[in-house]
């Protein structure tokens, strides 16, 4: 038996992955986070937990591959086992397009901020982002709610009204003259910021501008490069909020078709060591 594990060491979350070489099938060994504010014991400490529940030895384990920003503390090898650094854009491609089963498309890592990629079985090229995601969801929620947990945030705002906080395209047009446009398309995000606004109103507002700029920022980005299929990983995926979003992208006929695939929140780290497969 050989196994490849993938490490996606984030800032206070590492992520890990491992495929198994049985000698008939490669079969994905199912992920797992921790979290520290400290790479290095983020990174043994997933090792350690993922070799554990696992039941794998030293041996059993043929390479490790590792990308993401904390990546780079891990100067040498992980118990004498050998390191390969993987970028991260090549990650981020390859990992959607196999959690998506496609061979091209368009793939967006919702992270602190925005990555976006456009992905082939043979290339990865990267398209740009934005500053825009979990990053500014978290810090707009302190400033202004004095919460800072996304859960908290997302539960929070399922109680909120954004015709409190956002201006939109039926609170400035008359009917039949916004070119078509749905009334409730935003017109301006807390550009319509109600007295009577509190706190899930709020939450309701910063989820939707940062899903909406991300989403358009997205359909540009897959329309420069006639690209139809958008997959949307990354941990933000799992709040609710983003996937009753995307759905109105969808059916609001941009020409694009947003993706959340299973397991998405890990799409990075399987992209990572499925690039130990190729090699």
């Amino acid at each position: 038996m050989s196994v490849v594990i993938g490490i996606d060491v984030g800032g206070s979350t590492t992520k890990i992955v491992g495929f198994r070489d049985t000698g008939v099938k490669r079969e994905l060994i199912d992920p797992l986070f921790v979290t520290s504010d400290d790479p290095l014991t983020s990174v043994y400490g997933a090792f350690g937990k993922f070799t554990s529940q696992n039941s794998l030895s030293l041996s059993d384990i043929d390479r490790v591959m590792m990308t993401g920003v904390g990546s780079g503390y891990v100067e040498k090898g992980i118990y004498g086992l050998k390191c390969v650094r993987v970028p991260e854009f090549e990650s981020i491609g390859r990992g959607g397009l196999y959690l998506s089963g496609l061979r091209e498309a368009v793939i967006v890592s919702l992270g602190t901020g925005t990555a976006i990629v456009r992905a082939t079985e043979s290339e990865t090229e990267y398209l740009g982002g934005t500053g825009v995601g979990g990053g500014t969801l978290v810090g707009l929620s302190r400033l202004l709610l004095g919460a800072e947990s996304v859960s908290h945030i997302s539960d929070m705002a399922r109680e909120g009204d954004l015709g409190k906080i956002d201006l939109r395209i039926g609170d400035i047009s008359v009917a039949g003259s916004s070119g078509g446009l749905a009334d409730d398309v935003t017109a301006a995000n807390f550009g319509n910021v109600s007295e009577l606004a509190d706190k899930p109103d709020i939450a309701k507002g910063i989820l939707n501008l940062v899903f909406e700029t991300v989403g358009m920022v997205s359909i540009f980005a897959a329309r420069s490069k006639n690209v139809c299929d958008i997959i949307l990983t990354g941990n933000l995926t799992q709040i609710d909020a983003c996937r009753a979003k995307f759905d109105d992208f969808n059916r609001m006929g941009y020409g694009v078709r947003f993706v959340i695939p299973p397991m998405a929140q890990f799409s990075t780290v399987i992209g990572t060591a499925l690039s130990g497969l190729t090699e």
